[in-house]
């Protein structure tokens, strides 16, 4: 799909969602869930072909695999969760969608610590 095409699915279904919304809140709110998961993956498909340029722009700068995998998945978990306590607020349970985002949060610290550990090693090792 297009960008044009996936913006337009978009606005469409939205549209589509306010309309039903008053006759019955249970089918818009699925249907919402459903087009922001189409969205979602339209997203990540596009998303995948950055991969492998990125990967080169590493390599060339001499970038640790590990540290550049290490961003990507937080970059990933970080949307993940975003996208998980928005789904959150739109069923209208913002406690959950508090707790998806500190579930996000939490899980970026534990995969950082790796990074940030080597970095203050490097910065020690610097330092006179």
């Amino acid at each position: 799909m297009s960008l044009f095409q996936t913006i337009l699915f978009a606005v469409v279904a939205a549209m589509l969602v306010m309309a039903i919304r008053e006759m019955a809140p249970q089918v818009s709110f699925y249907l919402s869930l459903f087009v922001a998961a189409i969205l979602f993956l339209a997203v990540m498909q596009r998303l995948t072909g950055l991969l492998v340029p990125i990967e080169r722009l590493a390599e060339a700068a001499n970038v640790n695999v590990l540290f550049f995998a290490t961003v990507l998945k937080i970059v990933g978990i970080a949307y993940v969760a975003e996208f998980g306590a928005q789904i959150a607020r739109d069923a209208g349970v913002a406690s959950i969608a508090g707790k998806i985002e500190l579930l996000g949060k939490l899980a970026i610290i534990v995969l950082a610590v790796p990074i940030i550990t080597a970095v203050v090693d490097m910065m020690t090792h610097l330092l006179p």
